[in-house]
């Protein structure tokens, strides 16, 4: 059962996070408009704020799985560096001035 959600990928790159918060901003703003001239016109409040939600839940609902669309451009790790050749901060470092206590 564990194994089904494993397959499951669970990430978005750069370029899918930055499309996600454009479609969210972009739903927001077009449902606060049409929320406030709608309200205007019926003069009720409560229908802005019900239409604001509903802009809210869409886009929630379109941004925050990552949906294929969000990870078209993969990253291309650099290889693992095997441990026989050591860390280079591992190496002793020459020249290196060590600070000075002050008085």
């Amino acid at each position: 059962m564990l194994s089904i959600f494993k397959s499951i990928p669970t990430h978005m790159d750069y370029k899918g996070q930055k499309l996600a918060e454009q479609i969210f901003q972009g739903i927001i703003l077009v449902s606060a408009v049409i929320g406030f001239i709608y309200g205007l016109i019926v003069e009720q409040f409560g229908w802005t704020v019900y239409i604001v939600l509903g802009g809210f839940a869409i886009s929630c609902l379109l941004t925050l799985p990552p949906w294929p669309m969000y990870r078209r451009h993969p990253l291309t790790w650099q290889p693992a560096v095997p441990e026989s050749q050591g860390d280079v901060r591992d190496k002793p470092q020459e020249n290196v001035k060590k600070p000075r206590k002050h008085k």
